[in-house]
């Protein structure tokens, strides 16, 4: 089945919708005017509930089905931008300085929307949908806010299922993978503590800059020497900040990064390690390292009847040999992953075609792939409440 007449013929309002929220990009959990948005289409549509405020700012809406009773299922999109500064050149391009829906997530609640109307239209199905749109996916955590508010029990959501747009992935393919798809996210603090001096005087110093250098090179074996092969891991050291004169050697130095594991013995090694290798090697120069490891997202793990079951719909709508089912997955991280240790579900990709990568300053979403988000939505709840 191709996509939907319906869902085409869509594409242009929903296009507006998208591009509105494009122009007027909120962050984290300050999504007042999208969530806002979001809920005015959900009233105007018919859904029979619609509730706002959950896990700060979600919002939440019921479509009940025509052909009687069963169950509810969940489906997600996420609201908040990044800090960016766009510089897509489009028409609709932020109007925010230095926020910008770098990542699509304006194109995922507008295809989410696009689906909400088409349902609350036919109404095909027995049971519930649930339409979830999630604030604060960008390093917020607003997944599991949703689920700590008890959005999975309030609604009777028994599965959750997700779906992110991959650039240069083939315009409206589809990608998915049971098991761990998206990496967890880790990351960490390390002040490396030693004496300063004159920069021209090193032998009176504990020096915390060769330190931290030693550090770097250190935390590099734990990928290289410690971990399988076969497995991944991911271990980054993103910032290095000291001194501020070029002859004073300092008395601190910070090192930031991050960790990406997808599998739980490796991360619990991972976070060990970092911890010992900056401390052991800080020592062996004479200085102190204090270190802060922070857990982040978790791992987002696809239950296998439930991947199963979207590849068998996104087969539907763009056809069985433009759906890869074992992708290689990726060290990115999702907050959906809360949304499914709480709940049975999958998580899945559309390609949108050849496009600058998330989180680009020229990034911007494929218009043109909506009917295929709307349809694969679609086709997902009329499939798995059918009478």
């Amino acid at each position: 089945m191709p996509i939907l007449n319906r869902a085409a013929e869509m594409q242009e309002e929903v296009a507006a919708w998208r591009r509105h929220l494009h122009e007027n990009p909120e962050l984290l959990f300050d999504v007042h005017e999208t969530a806002a948005f979001v809920a005015d289409k959900l009233k105007a549509f018919g859904c029979d509930v619609v509730e706002t405020g959950i896990g700060r700012t979600g919002v939440v809406g019921i479509i009940k089905g025509s052909l009687g009773e069963g169950a509810t299922i969940g489906l997600r999109a996420d609201m908040d931008a990044l800090p960016i500064l766009e510089n897509s050149g489009k028409p609709w391009a932020s109007k925010v300085p230095g926020k910008a829906h770098s990542c699509g997530h304006d194109g995922h609640t507008a295809m989410l929307l696009g689906a909400a109307q088409y349902l609350c239209e036919t109404r095909r199905f027995a049971g519930s949908v649930a339409v979830i749109f999630q604030p604060a996916e960008e390093g917020g955590g607003g997944g599991l806010a949703m689920v700590q508010d008890g959005m999975m029990d309030k609604f009777g959501i028994r599965e959750v299922y997700g779906l992110h747009n991959a650039p240069n992935l083939p315009f409206g393919g589809f990608a998915i993978r049971k098991g761990g798809i998206m990496a967890a996210a880790d990351t960490f603090e390390i002040t490396i503590k030693g004496k300063g001096s004159h920069a021209a005087q090193p032998h009176l110093s504990v020096d915390p800059v060769l330190a931290a250098a030693y550090v770097v090179v250190g935390l590099q074996a734990i990928a290289s020497r410690e971990v399988d092969p076969l497995k991944s891991v991911v271990v980054s050291v993103t910032t290095i900040h000291g001194g501020d004169a070029y002859n004073v050697i300092p008395m601190d130095v910070k090192l930031t990064g991050t960790v990406r594991t997808l599998d739980p013995e490796i991360r619990e090694l991972a976070a060990r390690r970092v911890v010992e290798v900056a401390q052991g090697t800080a020592t062996a120069h004479g200085a102190i390292a204090e270190v802060n490891y922070v857990r982040g997202y978790p791992v987002t793990v696809n239950h296998a009847d439930e991947t199963d079951f979207a590849a068998s719909v996104a087969a539907k709508v763009s056809g069985e040999k433009n759906v890869e089912v074992e992708m290689a997955p990726k060290m990115g991280a999702e907050d959906f992953s809360y949304m499914l240790e709480a709940r049975p579900g999958a998580f899945i990709f559309l390609g949108i075609g050849e496009a600058a990568n998330l989180h680009h300053p020229a990034y911007d979403f494929n218009d043109d792939v909506i009917p295929y988000g709307i349809s694969y939505w679609v086709t997902l709840a009329e499939t798995k409440l059918a009478a």
